[in-house]
């Protein structure tokens, strides 16, 4: 038995490694005919200018070895290595002696200066295919160093998200153990007061998970590789409102002042998880800004850009806090977490993730009487 899955493993592995090599392969040979037809191509065109420039000067060989030359430095660009380009260099030089140099039509190796011409072109070829290998392997690492940080900030914030699960999953979850445990245990002994304590109690922290998992299944709607939504075209006063009512669902005595720009406001956005941003922050403000004054919801827009802020009139946000609040670690004040209550660091962190797919920016501040937190999504045009 374990024999026949070591050769099920091994012939596993060697048609993925055949399946690799065939593909590399034809990689390899797709870049070959790419390289070889710009050549032919690029060629043909110089020969063709150079006959046009023959017929229109009386002393065409300088126009004429331009042109080639700016061939050699577009095929040494363009194509891998250094084959291609000393190829359009011989190709170019023997071009030269037999269409442009007399006797026409016919080669004549004994021209005077001929060889320095021959040698110099090589040179520039050979020149020039070592500074563009050089760019090339520059872009390469470069290329490969951005690829790496962007996975490094995705691994951070991977890390930071699933710290910040377990952290809101564990809260609620031990209150709803702990409220359902007294009640069974002590069921017979309580008051019906003490009862729907313990049982608003429960019902407050399954909300709580309820909206856990909405936000976490907002994330799953964006894409991990690319990062893009799926947008359209919406009117925010409406995908604000929408996210107000929702709001208003779960925090009924919660008042709210929304202002919206006088004319219809169009942005690309993923209606849906917008609202979900609108309604995380909004949330946040609520449970720990710990004042009885309204929150503020207030849009409006430049040439390129539209901007939600949301406002509290509570304990702001600590100093310190304020450049990571962000990345899934909470963020209200000591003061605010006295308490005992959940944070909200998965929210505030699946706010950035949804509102950078969408190419915008989120913010935090401070100001004199509380918090604010802003966003901006770029005014784009429909596909």
């Amino acid at each position: 038995m374990g024999s026949d899955m070591k050769k099920k493993r091994k012939q596993t592995e060697e048609q993925i490694n055949t399946q690799r090599l065939l593909s590399e392969r034809k990689q390899l040979v797709a870049s070959h005919k790419r390289d070889m037809l710009l050549c032919v191509g690029v060629f043909a065109i110089a020969t063709l200018a150079s006959f046009f420039f023959k017929n229109m000067a009386s002393d065409p060989s300088l126009n004429i070895a331009m042109l080639y030359t700016l061939g050699v430095f577009v095929i040494t660009r363009y194509t891998n290595g250094y084959v291609y380009g000393m190829l359009f260099a011989i190709m170019s030089v023997l071009s030269v002696n037999f269409f442009f140099t007399y006797p026409y039509q016919d080669f004549n190796f004994s021209i005077e200066g001929y060889q320095v011409t021959f040698l110099g072109m090589f040179a520039i070829a050979i020149i020039t295919s070592a500074m563009s290998s050089n760019m090339k392997e520059q872009a390469e690492q470069l290329a490969e160093q951005e690829k790496e940080l962007m996975e490094a900030q995705k691994e951070k914030m991977r890390a930071n998200l699933l710290r910040a699960v377990s952290h809101d999953l564990r809260t609620p979850l031990t209150g709803i153990i702990g409220n359902s445990s007294s009640y069974l245990e002590m069921g017979d002994r309580l008051t019906d007061e003490e009862k729907r304590a313990l049982v608003t109690y429960i019902n407050n922290d399954a909300n709580w998970l309820l909206n856990m998992v909405e936000n976490l299944l907002s994330v799953t709607r964006i894409n991990n590789e690319t990062a893009s939504v799926a947008k359209s075209l919406e009117p925010v006063d409406e995908v604000a409102s929408a996210a107000v009512i929702h709001f208003r669902k779960r925090f009924p005595d919660a008042e709210v002042h929304v202002t919206v720009p006088d004319n219809v406001v169009m942005v690309m956005m993923d209606a849906m998880l917008i609202q979900q941003v609108i309604i995380n922050i909004l949330q946040n403000a609520q449970m720990h800004a710990k004042s009885t004054k309204p929150l503020e919801l207030t849009i409006d827009e430049d040439e390129e850009k539209v901007f939600f802020h949301i406002r509290d009139y509570g304990v702001g946000i600590d100093e310190h806090r304020l450049e990571t609040i962000f990345d899934g670690e909470g963020y209200r004040s000591e003061k605010a977490k006295t308490d005992g209550y959940k944070g909200m660091g998965i929210g505030l962190s699946i706010c950035k993730t949804i509102v950078t797919a969408h190419g915008g920016r989120i913010i935090a501040v401070n100001h004199r009487d509380g918090a604010e937190f802003c966003f901006s999504l770029p005014k784009e045009k429909e596909d």
